[in-house]
């Protein structure tokens, strides 16, 4: 089947693309009806990346007026709901809507694409190549963390010390064999990150290194007081060097 690419200045994209982001679904599926080719259709920019009309309605910073409506004339008309953003270079980034979804918070447009029967545990999100949760608690996206956790998705050891899950954090830890002591290290400086005391608390307790310089170059004491955690920003200054 042939896709419909677009110039993203091509007056089909600036029409198209304007009604996505105002929520005018009416619009919307007028332009739907009169080109159905628009459903699949796939907008290209000037570093010729490759967008469908769902990435353009999960794209940051999100939250777009009337998503879930728009989602469903998109998906109604055709569109693919686990299609993959094209990006110039084959070993590019490829996500789906869903994992753009995830990383703007958009909770609301996550259950419409997960209602449309979007694949949850899709590959190919950003830094790590793994489904759409870990864009959502690599970017801090805590709502999406958690209604994704709701919705089925799975975790690491990385993501469910995140998410402050500390019965899966010690189900990891005590398997054979068990993770390598930079997993747990990395496990910590995330439920720091996320703000968990008792997960870091058992975390430190299984060989963590509390004065790891992580992500972004960060402690897990810089993270933790990002997260605005007191009782585990009290804790953790009684651990870490000086």
């Amino acid at each position: 089947m042939n896709i419909l690419e677009l110039a993203a200045d091509d007056p089909r994209s600036s029409a198209v693309v304007a009604a996505i982001q105002g929520g005018d679904v009416g619009a919307l599926q007028g332009m739907l009806d009169a080109d159905p080719a628009l459903a699949t259709a796939r907008i290209v920019d000037q570093q010729q990346v490759k967008r469908t009309l769902l990435h353009i309605l999960a794209d940051w910073p999100g939250h777009l007026p009337n998503g879930a409506q728009t989602a469903a004339a998109l998906i109604g008309a055709g569109a693919d709901v686990d299609a993959r953003v094209t990006p110039p270079a084959l070993d590019g980034v490829a996500e789906t809507p869903l994992h753009w979804a995830a990383s703007n918070d958009d909770v609301t447009l996550v259950d419409a694409l997960l209602d449309a029967g979007a694949d949850i545990e899709a590959p190919g999100a950003v830094f790590t190549g793994g489904p759409p949760m870990s864009d959502a608690v690599v970017f801090a996206q805590w709502n999406a963390a958690r209604r994704l956790l709701a919705r089925g998705a799975q975790t690491t050891l990385w993501q469910a010390a995140a998410l402050g899950l500390l019965e899966p954090v010690q189900k990891f830890l005590t398997a054979e064999p068990p993770p390598p002591q930079r997993d747990i290290t990395n496990a910590f400086w995330n439920a720091c990150r996320g703000g968990h005391l008792q997960t870091a608390e058992y975390l430190l307790g299984r060989g963590a290194d509390p004065n790891w310089i992580g992500h972004d170059h960060k402690t897990p004491l810089q993270v933790a007081e990002e997260s605005g955690a007191e009782d585990l920003i009290t804790w953790l200054r009684q651990h870490v060097a000086a």
